[in-house]
């Protein structure tokens, strides 16, 4: 039985009895038990990033993950920070496709935002939250080898993923932490380059051999119609990725996490989940229930 009771405000506040988190606990075992010593990348980003209070709830699914047994590495964005900070330094953003142009005091910005403040605070909400976390950046033990992406004349540093030399990660990992990881990649001649944290994701979850890969986004996931969320597509299989863009279902900035996802499939990941991170908790919904939320691209 759920007790309502009020709250000082007038609301309605719900709380579980003793029996139902009981039956919650054992509707997880089956996936804690399929997941326990298996590595989960998760990009953590968008609106997410700046709300206090689903900060603190994504701190505690990565915890909670960690204490069961799972392997979660987390890679994040940082893109509205990095904003701030630019227009605190009078320096102009400009983006072509939806990508930050990135002259040389510009990456060195981007750098010194992810891989400082950015990175420091998640790792630092990991440790609030009762887990240990080690913050790095792809520029960490040649992490991500990387170049420029294409048409760098116009881009400047944006960059794309090279090679990705995991070792660090399980260095990590075996140590008992949770890494945190910076998009941030160089090339063989020490320049650094800005890549795109989604593109990081899927690239890691291969590199590790994940199980999963979760890219927290501001979306409910694949919509059929992007003014209904009832029409959420929760499975895409990847022969119908063509059919969906040649429909328009698939455009804007949903084509390059669906992209990121396919890649991912591809290269060995057992399952990519796109998830909606302005859902309370909605790690923990993806992983550990039946329901689930989100759209989860596989192979079958």
């Amino acid at each position: 039985m759920i007790d309502k009771n009020r709250t000082a405000k007038g609301g309605i506040e719900l709380t579980l009895s003793a029996l139902e988190k009981a039956e919650i606990l054992v509707e997880a075992l089956p996936y804690i038990k399929e997941f326990h010593g298996k590595k989960v990348v998760i990009k953590y980003g968008g609106a997410a990033m700046g709300d206090c209070m689903l900060k603190e709830k994504i701190m505690q699914d990565i915890v909670l993950m960690k204490y069961v047994g799972m392997h979660p590495i987390v890679v994040h964005g940082g893109g509205p920070e990095i904003n701030t900070m630019l227009k605190r330094l009078n320096i102009k953003s400009e983006f072509i496709d939806g990508l930050r142009v990135t002259d040389r005091e510009t990456m060195e910005i981007v750098e010194m935002v992810l891989g400082g403040k950015v990175n420091k605070e998640i790792v630092a909400g990991i440790n609030a939250s009762g887990g240990k976390a080690i913050g790095i950046s792809g520029k960490d033990a040649r992490l991500i080898m990387a170049g420029p992406a294409e048409d760098s004349q116009r881009m400047g540093f944006v960059g794309k993923v090279g090679q990705i030399n995991p070792e660090i990660i399980a260095t990590v990992i075996e140590n008992g932490y949770i890494p945190v990881i910076a998009p941030i990649g160089m090339d063989e001649e020490g320049n650094s380059y800005n890549i795109n944290a989604d593109l990081v994701a899927a690239a890691i979850a291969v590199a590790v051999k994940a199980d999963k890969l979760v890219l927290l986004t501001d979306v409910p996931g694949l919509l059929k119609d992007p003014r209904d969320p009832e029409s959420l597509i929760s499975v895409l299989k990847i022969s119908e990725v063509g059919k969906y863009i040649e429909q328009g279902i698939i455009s804007g900035g949903m084509m390059p996490k669906i992209q990121c996802c396919v890649e991912a499939v591809r290269g060995g990941v057992g399952r990519t989940h796109i998830v909606d991170g302005r859902v309370s908790h909605s790690i923990l919904l993806e992983v550990f229930t039946r329901q689930g939320v989100g759209t989860m691209v596989a192979d079958q």
